[in-house]
């Protein structure tokens, strides 16, 4: 049985496939423009940076479509929220950045936060049957 139903089912399917589509949208970026994002990761003091901006790439991507599908959601979810975690104190550290960069970074920084919320609260109810989902990975 879902944990939702009605038009909330309805709903979390939305917010699913929004988030979930966005997330997917970002990890292509990522992988189809490695040769833009690997100096900028390199900058940050990434380690590997073009390995780092594709295997990040590939951690969105399936994560987004995973939670976009509600198939294998903890890992769907965990994958975006690992990303996060990693990437949002390493990548936009506004409290590092020149004074002419900080407001960029903090908003940047700001956004990934809201966003890691989301994917929490997808992590949260990753183990629930979700609505409208392919109910595959349901661990």
């Amino acid at each position: 049985m879902a944990f939702l139903s009605g038009p909330a089912a309805v709903l979390f399917l939305v917010s699913r496939v929004l988030f979930g589509a966005v997330m997917a949208f970002m990890g292509l970026n990522h992988v189809l423009n490695v040769d833009q994002m690997t100096p900028y990761a390199e900058m940050k003091g990434v380690p590997a940076p073009r390995f780092s901006v594709l295997f990040s790439g590939g951690m969105l991507l399936a994560g987004g479509l995973g939670i976009a599908a509600g198939a294998f959601p903890v890992l769907a979810a965990g994958a975006v929220a690992g990303f996060l975690l990693v990437a949002t104190p390493t990548m936009h550290d506004f409290w590092a950045a020149p004074e002419e960069d900080q407001q960029d970074e903090m908003s940047s920084f700001l956004k990934n936060l809201v966003v890691l919320g989301a994917s929490v609260a997808f992590l949260a109810v990753g183990g629930l049957a979700w609505p409208f989902a392919v109910g595959v990975g349901l661990f």
